[in-house]
């Protein structure tokens, strides 16, 4: 299973994600992760790096490293500029990137709507991001995209081409259909061990519905981490997050627990691990201690 990690990108320092990012090479993890915001969820008047510049820059000082982009929302960047932002990004990776793709939530029309931009409906985000994905893949491929009903006919080929893997976010059954028709990965964020397996059977029953193979669109897990070595100092991690008023729907567990995660996703095929984690800053080098163990 490849291991990411999730940066924290709501800050205006870019020395802090970039030392997270050294320190998660240095810690083995296969790729570092970053969201897609104008300013953090709720807080327009916080900073927010912008993703694409910043992993660029990781990339080119982590060589080897790969990065990754969870998520970006479909509308919210022209899909031809999207294409070529991503191209570059596994250029620069050596063929390592990740572009994910969200429909986005409730805190999605505060950003689009600071940036001038329209927030449809649901049905419709979602009918977008699908045709982004197949947009992005075809011109990934070295193709043209026709132009669908959303996405308008772009000519290509992108030059250099890059051909990052497109992944669709989201826990729903709307996003699960979506990366089984359009994507090459799907990720879930936070969804807990049971939930996951069932969704990823589904994806599996919904790709074959749609004519590909479950091997060409594979399922990735996603979420906050907050791991203890043991009982106890989980306890006081917890009492920790909780005295400061921080969520605590986050997965938690020891190191033995975080061990049964990783096996249970690897029976329905999961391929990526993505945490954020939580607590002291040496928890990132424990969680990759974890996984890579027996």
């Amino acid at each position: 299973m490849n291991l990411g990690l999730s940066l924290t990108v709501f800050t205006a320092d870019p020395a802090k994600p970039l030392a997270a990012a050294a320190r998660a090479a240095a810690a083995g993890y296969d790729a570092v992760f970053a969201a897609d915001h104008l300013f953090p969820p709720g807080a327009p008047d916080r900073p927010s790096l912008e993703p694409y510049t910043l992993l660029t820059a990781i990339a080119v000082a982590n060589p080897g490293l790969g990065v990754g982009v969870l998520v970006t929302r479909g509308g919210y960047r022209p899909v031809g500029m999207l294409a070529k932002q991503g191209a570059a990004l596994d250029e620069a990776t050596g063929g390592r990137a990740v572009i994910g793709l969200g429909i986005g939530d409730r805190n999605g029309r505060a950003e689009h709507e600071a940036a001038g931009l329209p927030y449809p409906p649901f049905h419709e985000r979602a009918a977008t991001t699908e045709e982004t994905a197949l947009a992005l893949r075809a011109l990934f491929a070295g193709d043209g995209w026709p132009g669908g009903e959303r996405i308008p006919p772009m000519a290509g080929p992108l030059l250099p081409p890059g051909s990052p893997a497109v992944w669709i976010g989201g826990t729903k059954p709307t996003a699960v259909g979506m990366a089984a028709r359009a994507a090459d990965g799907w990720n879930a964020w936070g969804l807990d061990q049971d939930t996951f397996v069932a969704r990823a059977h589904d994806l599996a029953d919904r790709a074959r519905e749609a004519g590909r193979d479950p091997g060409e669109v594979r399922p990735t897990w996603g979420g906050i981490v907050l791991v203890g070595r043991d009982r106890a100092e989980l306890a006081t991690l917890e009492a920790e997050r909780a005295a400061k008023g921080l969520a605590m729907d986050v997965w938690r567990g020891t190191v033995d627990d975080l061990r049964a995660l990783r096996d249970g996703l690897t029976t329905v095929g999961a391929t990526w691990l993505v945490a954020l984690a939580a607590g002291p800053t040496d928890r990132a080098a424990l969680v990759a201690e974890t996984i890579r163990s027996g």
